[in-house]
């Protein structure tokens, strides 16, 4: 059980593609406009949760031409979340950074996000707690990944909203825009580097 909550704890504190875009949009916005963000990356995460718990999701990456639409997918938003990220507060029309994100785009990145299934995968099929009760193990590690990965998305908000309240500079923070938003880019790039291995 321990080894169990030390693996959520880790796995999630490791920056991902969520993790980065909330904390970015915390940064570039607001703590509000970050919590909304969050919301729809709860409602993502949980939406994945029940694909993977399923077997859904497994039987649909099984199926090649499904693999490499939903690589083109999800690399693709990453990199347009990463612009927008970076040129908050720009006139670059194509990426309308001055547009908050919403809670659609909260679900739909953590729909298209390959480390949400990874992440998934690895703890619900990997730790086996309670082997001869399937139900009980199931809510019991769902309970547990809840109890971890809120708080600690919160605290990534929080971290990337105290940029924004402490009023810097703006070349300051546009700089700081720039490094989450290249932060970002680079995940979604070896998140297609990897995803393309399989």
């Amino acid at each position: 059980m321990i080894a169990f909550a030390f693996a959520v704890f880790f796995m999630i504190a490791t920056p991902g593609p969520a993790v980065l875009a909330l904390a970015g949009v915390g940064a570039a916005y607001s703590f509000k406009v970050g919590l909304k963000f969050l919301v729809g990356l709860t409602i993502g995460y949980l939406s994945v949760w029940a694909l993977v718990i399923t077997g859904f999701a497994s039987v649909i990456f099984s199926i090649p031409v499904m693999r490499t639409i939903f690589l083109f997918i999800s690399s693709g938003y990453l990199v347009y979340l990463s612009i927008k990220i970076m040129f908050r507060g720009s006139e670059i029309a194509f990426v309308s950074p001055q547009k908050e994100p919403t809670l659609a785009e909260g679900i739909f990145l953590q729909l298209v996000n390959p480390k949400a299934y990874a992440f998934h995968s690895i703890l619900l099929t990997g730790f086996v707690v309670f082997p001869d009760n399937f139900v009980f193990e199931t809510t019991w590690k769902f309970i547990v990944m809840n109890l971890i990965w809120i708080p600690l998305h919160v605290a990534w908000l929080a971290l990337g909203s105290t940029i924004e309240r402490i009023n810097l500079k703006p070349s300051t923070q546009k700089y700081i825009n720039i490094i989450m938003g290249s932060s970002l880019l680079v995940v979604a790039v070896l998140s297609f580097l990897s995803m393309s291995k399989i």
